[in-house]
């Protein structure tokens, strides 16, 4: 039963892993030059997982076994993390050398194929000693690449800290399938058993779908969020600050500043702004802060600062350039730090969901 649960899930796995790669490239909503690296590897992952579970002894299929694909997977990982922190080694001449190894590994398996198949050649010393170097050496290679990456992303200035956040998390992931690579390597030389390696099989597996949400649908989020803000300020479309203020008059020097903060640096965009880092901007406590507001504007401080990302919300769905993004995407653009406070929020101002404003914005 242990055994037939865990052929499914890696045959699901490897199945989705083959959509996800195929979607990367073929998706116009997914496509980009990293997406196309991600895209090689969840391949080359999804048929590492399913020869080395599959273990086939004869054909195609014990060819393509016996080919070093994990030096390909490093290279191409690694190859992802440069260009999403768009670091200039891809820009150097030396870099093409990272896929030496692969190819080296390549040649020396069709060779080693031609001399037992054409000069019925074979040697099980040597047989075993070119898969020990390939076994060791993409191990190696693997975890050399890995942590040069991780390295890089932690000294990156040109990524935002959610990608930066994304970035580490995959990283370290993959550092805890070498660790696991490692020990099933151990465990098959002094015990010549295969525990660790059917719970390498389940953790690639699983790496598979974690990064089908949180690297493909919550990135792409992000990147989208990242090119809204981008096109508004690059002055292609109309983005005029939102004017809340009532006649000055009649509102305290304060709430006159406040104004000022939200409209004209547009604080409200920080999802992760508090009451205390507007009493410290306005230089006066929170209390006499919300104190205020409320005696003004009949508002409590959240309320204030959601009625501006509500309407920074609202502009973008109402204009039909941004259609093409996520309305979370749009979400976030406004500030909200989560898809459920913005629909909650938003269907508490207006009475119906972004989606449903969208709609009759397009309707209408």
């Amino acid at each position: 039963m242990n055994t037939t649960l865990l052929d499914l899930t890696i045959i699901a796995s490897g199945i989705m892993g083959c959509f996800i790669s195929i979607s990367l490239v073929t998706i116009s909503f997914y496509k980009s030059r990293a997406n196309n690296y991600l895209s090689l590897s969840i391949f080359l992952i999804a048929i590492l997982t399913f020869l080395s579970w599959n273990d086939p002894e004869y054909g195609i299929l014990e060819l393509l076994s016996n080919f070093a694909f994990e030096f390909l997977v490093a290279v191409t990982l690694f190859t992802y993390f440069l260009i999403q922190i768009r670091h200039e080694y891809l820009k150097k001449g030396w870099y093409k050398w990272l896929y030496f190894p692969f190819f080296c590994s390549l040649i020396i398996e069709i060779s080693t194929v031609f001399l037992q198949e054409g000069f019925n050649i074979y040697n099980s010393d040597i047989d075993s000693l070119v898969f020990d170097i390939k076994d060791q050496g993409s191990l190696i290679y693997n975890i050399f690449l890995i942590l040069w990456g991780r390295n890089l992303i932690k000294k990156s200035n040109s990524i935002t800290e959610e990608k930066r956040g994304w970035l580490l998390r995959l990283n370290l992931f993959l550092i805890c399938i070498i660790i696991c690579w490692l020990l099933s390597n151990i465990e098959f030389y002094m015990y010549d058993s295969a525990y660790t390696m059917n719970f390498l099989w389940i953790l690639l597996s699983f790496l598979l779908w974690w990064i089908l949400y949180y690297g493909i649908f919550k990135l792409q989020i992000i990147v989208q969020k990242e090119e809204i803000h981008r096109y508004l300020i690059s002055g292609k479309v109309d983005n005029t600050p939102i004017k809340k203020r009532i006649n000055e008059t009649t509102v305290s020097k304060i709430m006159n500043q406040l104004y000022t903060l939200m409209e004209e640096e547009e604080l409200y965009k920080n999802p992760l702004l508090s009451r205390l880092d507007l009493a410290t901007r306005l230089e006066t406590s929170e209390g006499y802060l919300s104190q205020i507001i409320n005696q003004e504007i009949n508002r409590s401080v959240v309320q204030f600062v959601n009625e501006y990302r509500i309407e920074a919300a609202k502009n973008l769905l109402h204009n039909p350039v941004f259609n093409k993004y996520s309305i979370e995407a749009i979400g976030l653009e406004a500030g909200f730090k989560s898809k459920s406070a913005f629909y909650k929020t938003f269907n508490i101002s207006l009475g119906m969901s972004p989606g449903a404003f969208r709609k009759l914005q397009k309707t209408s």
